[in-house]
């Protein structure tokens, strides 16, 4: 397995329409996608910034700050190699209806990260 980039970024906070709008307003990032406690922002580049309001159930494990996403290859494959390094991940390997994938796990410092593919160009 091999990381090939930061391509996503999520944040849980209290503060979400605070959040909402220095990302958005602040830091320039195109609003994709919006609803109650969760959006969903783009950089220039394609990267993807989400931010979930306290409303929010399908990411309460976002508890240790924000979440950076790996990109890999291959979602699975790089998910056998971490857990055959000890690494614990949190739930199962998540698809997207566009191909793309993702998994949570806890890193060796105790904060969550993802493993991400996107969906094929």
């Amino acid at each position: 397995m091999q990381a090939r980039g930061l391509v996503w970024l999520g944040t849980r906070t209290p503060k979400f329409d605070d959040t909402v709008r220095f990302v958005r307003d602040t830091l320039g990032l195109r609003m994709e996608h919006e609803e109650p406690d969760f959006v969903v922002l783009r950089l220039p580049n394609g990267d993807i910034v989400e931010v979930f309001g306290p409303g929010e159930r399908d990411h309460e494990h976002f508890t240790t700050g924000p979440v950076v996403g790996f990109l890999v290859d291959d979602v699975r494959e790089a998910r056998e190699e971490l857990e055959g390094a000890g690494i614990t991940f949190i739930g199962p390997v998540h698809e997207a209806g566009d191909g793309g994938s993702w998994s949570h796990f806890t890193g060796p410092d105790g904060n969550v990260y993802e493993i991400t593919a996107p969906h094929p160009q």
